[in-house]
């Protein structure tokens, strides 16, 4: 983010949403309010990390949803 930009509360896109859930999980949540300028690359991997965990379960789940209806 750009330095004369303030951070924006959390947006309501699906990406954008599971950020902030997963960020909130790890207890990240404010340093991620601050703009993210105060996390760690550790931190931005762990919410990065488990963000792609969610969207591979939603997707096996989707997967199996459609598997199961034919």
């Amino acid at each position: 983010m750009p330095k004369n930009q303030k951070p924006t509360a959390p947006a309501t896109g699906g990406k954008e949403k599971l950020k902030w859930e997963t960020a909130k999980e790890l207890g990240l949540d404010d340093d991620l309010a601050t703009g993210g300028d105060e996390l760690t690359v550790r931190e931005a991997g762990k919410i990065g990390g488990n963000m792609v965990k969610k969207l591979v379960e939603k997707g096996e789940q989707e997967i199996a949803k459609e598997s199961g209806s034919e």
